[in-house]
């Protein structure tokens, strides 16, 4: 079985119900005139291929149909609640992510749709795994920056350089890291304020323990553990699984740089 991702780009202005197309869909399409609000979806279907073209669906059938019929849904949302001088919430979003599943599952069946996600900004994304969705899947990046070294006592110097190259660097070295923080949100939820509490219980229970810090001498548990990324992701959900309020942990990843990083979830 395969899995295609597809991310759709569109703006919309808030202040008129007609929306301008535009011709870059790179940047996004509806393009929202002089100002816009910028969303991106990613749809991901699941199906055996296609053996005479390889694929899963065109991607191009995924644009048109979100185009056509899935930006229309938010682009009323969008108008709508400004057009009432309400205040846009996460769950206006799911509820309209709800409708989309519904739409995109009837045009490409017997194809599956297994996620939309909705980026909200380029540190910020909700997420939903079904039509009905009780719970949607919010995520949070984060930055801190430490230094750690990678030795291991039990290994001569030799053999520590060659499991751990220069990260046996006797001084250490440092990364500038990413936290990504998913949790679990029901769709009944009342309280807008949790989003609030959510950053500053990550701050406290978390990043203000690693953030410029020398792992291995100023974090517990770290002076005979290699503070590695499987490591800290796994330092990471130990310190958030019990301390977040009005939220349940669902996955956190620690980012060491672009090309590594590590999820822990249970």
């Amino acid at each position: 079985m395969h899995i295609l991702s597809r991310q759709i780009r569109f703006s919309l202005d808030p202040f008129s119900d007609r929306q301008r197309q535009g011709f870059n869909s790179y940047a996004s399409k509806p393009c929202g005139g002089q100002w816009g609000i910028f969303f991106s979806l990613w749809v991901d279907l699941a199906s055996e291929l296609d053996r005479d073209t390889g694929f899963v669906v065109n991607v191009s059938r995924i644009d048109q149909v979100v185009r056509r019929e899935v930006v229309p849904l938010f682009s009323k949302m969008v108008y709508e609640t400004f057009q009432d001088r309400q205040t846009p919430t996460l769950i206006s979003l799911v509820e309209v992510l709800k409708r989309s599943w519904a739409v995109i599952g009837d045009s490409f069946q017997p194809k599956v749709v297994t996620q939309l996600s909705l980026d909200l900004n380029p540190f910020r994304r909700i997420t939903i795994q079904s039509g009905e969705a009780k719970m949607f899947i919010y995520s949070e990046k984060f930055e801190f920056a430490a230094m750690h070294r990678l030795w291991n006592d039990k290994f001569d110097e030799a053999k520590n350089f060659e499991v751990f190259g220069k990260c046996a660097n006797p001084t250490g070295h440092g990364h500038n890291y990413i936290l990504e923080v998913s949790v679990g949100k029901t769709t009944e939820s009342q309280n807008n304020e949790w989003h609030s509490e959510f950053g500053r219980d990550v701050k406290e229970q978390f990043l203000d323990m690693v953030d410029h810090k020398n792992l291995n001498v100023d974090v517990a548990g770290f002076e005979s553990l290699n503070p590695t990324v499987e490591n800290l992701s796994f330092l990471a959900w130990q310190k958030l699984e019990k301390k977040l309020k009005n939220a349940k942990l669902y996955k956190v990843v620690v980012w060491e740089n672009d090309r590594t990083c590590c999820s822990y979830s249970e």
